[in-house]
């Protein structure tokens, strides 16, 4: 069975792995999926709720702000369990970095709100950052900033609470946090690949006092780049799960489809097919794995392309993985009765988030050159 191989010598990894399997039972994820995507929502609420009650939403908090203060390797452990179980959740966008963007900047009465929100599950705080041409802008009035511009490709946005948002004032980066319901804040959905909801959303003079200011100068680029870069090892783990237990579950059925009298499986050409489908998953674990250990290391540039690397390289296993089982299931594979077109659907959700593939790959190029 592929999957991350970690140290564990506290036996904290095998116990975060045994209460997910339990928790998926009570929590299907492809029923959940599908229920979300008849809701004509962005995520399951109840699910979230039940999340926040085992403690997986603040595991990269320090104790401080309430959260677990564990580490990369433990996040990674239940990003990929999620996966695996195809729980639909916002954990990488919601939890992931915004807990990584509130450790990173300096406490405050704010910040501990937000913290607190979070870890509880009470509070939906969606990280709005910059991407390519959507970009929010900022001006200073009376102590505080107004915002203008437009974000978008966000994830949650549609049930969130407060939103961390990054800005630019001049030349200089901010991140500010915003009550969903802001006076001139106007929000677009449109559904996602997977069904839920991705939003964009609009600034028009909205206003933010000086105390929801988070973080303001250089250090601010600093702040989301760390975030970011946790966020794809998360990211890159769910994917690492998603395509896994999609081989597994097409490798299953190869055994009960017969043709010709026999099983599929024992045809050479699917066993190839398998061979082939079972390397992209141990890949892809492999390409995390390394990923977390340079992070944990303090590798610098090692660690910041062996990041790139884990999100392209899973996402491209996830989504070869689940495009071959869809093929391998024949016809049923195409119909939506059938699990394992959600698994691709949901890779290519996942693989969309924080860089697509081949963008993390270019990336990669221009800084493994660069001095």
């Amino acid at each position: 069975m592929p999957q991350l191989i970690l140290e564990d010598d506290d036996g904290v990894i095998a116990m975060l792995r045994d209460s997910i399997a339990s928790f998926a039972e009570g929590w299907p994820g492809a029923q959940r999926m599908r229920a979300i995507r008849a809701s004509g929502g962005d995520m399951d609420i109840a699910l979230w709720r039940a999340m926040a009650e085992n403690g997986w939403l603040g595991i990269l908090l320090p104790e401080a702000l309430g959260g677990a203060g564990l580490s990369i390797r433990h996040q990674a452990v239940i990003s990929e369990a999620l996966g695996r179980a195809l729980i639909p959740s916002p954990l990488a966008t919601a939890s992931v970095l915004s807990a990584a963007l509130l450790a990173r900047v300096q406490p405050g009465d704010e910040v501990s709100r937000l913290a607190a929100g979070l870890v509880e599950g009470t509070s939906i705080v969606a990280p709005a950052l910059s991407q390519g041409s959507s970009a929010a802008m900022a001006t200073a009035d009376h102590g505080g900033i107004v915002l203008s511009g437009r974000l978008d490709f966000l994830e949650a946005a549609a049930s969130a609470t407060d939103f961390i948002i990054e800005a630019a004032l001049g030349d200089t980066p901010v991140l500010v946090s915003l009550p969903a319901g802001s006076d001139g804040l106007q929000r677009v959905d449109r559904p996602g690949v997977d069904g839920t909801l991705v939003s964009s959303l609009t600034f028009s003079a909205v206003r933010v006092p000086a105390d929801s200011v988070l973080a303001q100068g250089n250090d601010v680029r600093t702040v989301i780049d760390e975030a970011v870069e946790i966020t794809r090892v998360a990211l890159a783990a769910e994917l690492s799960g998603n395509a896994s237990s999609a081989f597994e579950i097409t490798s299953a059925y190869t055994q009960q489809r017969v043709q010709f009298g026999k099983p599929i499986a024992g045809f050479q050409v699917i066993q190839h097919r398998l061979v082939d489908l079972w390397g992209e998953a141990e890949f892809a674990a492999s390409a995390v794995v390394n990923a977390i250990e340079r992070l944990e290391r303090g590798e610098g540039k090692a660690a910041r392309l062996a990041v790139l690397a884990a999100k392209a390289r899973a996402s491209e296993a996830a989504f070869l993985i689940g495009r071959r089982a869809i093929h391998l299931h024949g016809a049923m594979g195409f119909t939506d009765e059938c699990d394992i077109g959600l698994y691709l659907k949901r890779a290519i959700n996942l693989g969309a988030m924080l860089g697509q593939a081949e963008d993390l790959r270019l990336q990669f190029v221009r800084e493994e050159r660069a001095a």
